[in-house]
């Protein structure tokens, strides 16, 4: 997935105009700590911490990159804000979005910035080539169900900039980029986006499908296989044309916002969710 951004966002780590040398960078739920690692090598003179329930991390890192067992969803408490906060990818991970984006706005120094990169998981086709009898389509429909009926929102990348908004960020950029499924495009972007998508689907399919679908909606285990083989027979087929979106909204602290009286009127209300 990281690759995948990468090559969506044109080679960047980032959007967002990180200011000129940096302090400090939080990276909100890092996962492997790649792209911490990644932005700890363009930026040394940054501390970067990424958190996480996981500690999958490695454990040689450069100097300035430091990884904690934490939850982000608990009362933060860090000693100092940052100038920058990088979030991506937490769909399925988080349940109170709006108090994450507040919490966001309550540790970002003013002139900083916040940039949350996340998924609308809904298959879609151009061209009518993905229909209700495809076994993908029939997957989509039952996971995004199932993802929400456990109080999770797998899909919240159209919904970044109103989180954003209401947490008190006011100048809020926000675009959409078209994830293919496969090669099928003919713009040679698209094409290799859609070749590193095709590649994580394929090798991830099980591991975002099996608990969810043997726990939540009662699937065994080999009726869990069957429809992952049946995903892959129909993404081998050139004939079907699928895709989804990423979305990414970013914003800095600035303005009225960003002043004393209004980031202690913002942390009162945080506080009280």
């Amino acid at each position: 997935m990281h690759k995948l951004v990468e090559v969506t966002l044109g080679g960047k780590l980032n959007l967002a105009p990180i200011p000129e040398n940096p302090k400090r960078i939080l990276d909100v739920g890092t996962g492997t700590g790649v792209w911490a690692i990644e932005i700890g090598d363009k930026y040394p003179s940054a501390k970067i911490l990424g958190n996480d329930l996981s500690p999958i991390q490695p454990r040689w890192v450069p100097e300035n990159v430091k990884f904690e067992v934490d939850d982000v969803e608990a009362q933060w408490a860090y000693p100092e804000k940052f100038d920058y906060i990088h979030c991506r990818f937490m769909g399925i991970a988080v349940k109170d979005w709006s108090r994450l984006a507040c919490q966001c706005f309550e540790n970002t120094l003013p002139g900083g910035w916040v940039e949350f990169i996340d998924l609308d998981l809904a298959w879609q086709s151009p061209d009518g080539s993905l229909t209700e009898d495809h076994a993908s389509l029939k997957f989509n429909h039952q996971f995004l169900k199932a993802s929400r009926n456990r109080e999770m929102e797998p899909s919240p990348g159209p919904l970044l900039q109103g989180y954003l908004k209401d947490a008190g960020f006011s100048d809020i950029e926000h675009e959409k980029f078209v994830w293919p499924v496969g090669t099928w495009p003919a713009d040679k972007h698209l094409k290799e986006v859609g070749a590193w998508n095709y590649l994580q689907i394929m090798e991830g399919l099980e591991a975002f499908t099996f608990a969810l679908f043997t726990r939540q909606l009662g699937y065994s285990h080999e009726e869990v296989q069957k429809i992952c083989s049946d995903i892959r027979k129909e993404m081998k087929d050139p004939k079907m044309h699928a895709f989804f979106h990423l979305y990414v909204a970013l914003s800095p602290l600035c303005g009225p916002q960003g002043s004393h009286w209004a980031l202690l009127t913002r942390a009162g209300w945080c506080l009280a969710m």
